[in-house]
């Protein structure tokens, strides 16, 4: 029952962070959108700052779900396809992924005044480009681990700002996928020089 309450709080703040922005995640907001009391709001989180910590863990887990669980329905795919596929999954036009990639926006915004979240970021930012620089070592066994965590880099930072972009309505989800496959060429014909 608790990890209930407690998954629905961390829900609810995903999505009051996606509607209102960090600034606008208030506990007696959260606690409404959750359909909690405040009082389990702070004693599962403590904090705002614990709150926030969290909903960025929860976040990012979901989005490894979405992006690593995947769909299998298509059946086996090699190295390069699963690289593709779990940059693709990032752009759905799905609420639960429009929501998560919004917060994490939003979180990553928040981050430049607020310092607390520089570190949760900076980790889970790390874990990203780490899992991404895994998945082109796996195209590319013979490449440097340097050159497999820049390319990650990259490819996660254009992520960042496609969504951002495709989020906003400035960017069609197709161009999206297309900037995507294009940009994955790229760093792998990069990656065998």
């Amino acid at each position: 029952m608790a990890t209930d309450r407690r998954r629905a709080i961390l829900e609810g703040a995903a999505r009051v962070i996606a509607r209102h922005g960090v600034r606008g995640l208030r506990m007696e907001t959260l606690a409404a959108e959750a359909g909690v009391s405040t009082a389990l709001v702070y004693y599962h989180f403590k904090d705002r700052a614990g709150t926030l910590r969290h909903t960025l863990e929860f976040i990012s887990d979901r989005a490894d779900r979405y992006t690593c669980d995947g769909d299998d329905t298509t059946g086996p795919r090699d190295a390069r396809q699963e690289l593709e596929q779990s940059l693709l999954l990032e752009f759905q036009d799905v609420p639960e992924v429009r929501e998560n990639s919004i917060a994490w926006g939003e979180l990553r915004a928040s981050a430049v005044f607020e310092p607390e979240l520089r570190g949760d970021l900076a980790r889970a930012t790390l874990t990203w480009i780490h899992d991404v620089a895994d998945l082109l070592g796996r195209v590319r066994p013979t490449a440097p681990a340097p050159a497999l965590a820049a390319s990650a880099e990259r490819l996660t930072g254009l992520l960042e700002g496609l969504s951002t972009r495709w989020l906003s309505g400035a960017l069609p989800l197709p161009h999206a996928h297309e900037l995507v496959r294009e940009a994955v060429s790229v760093e792998i014909e990069r990656l065998s020089r």
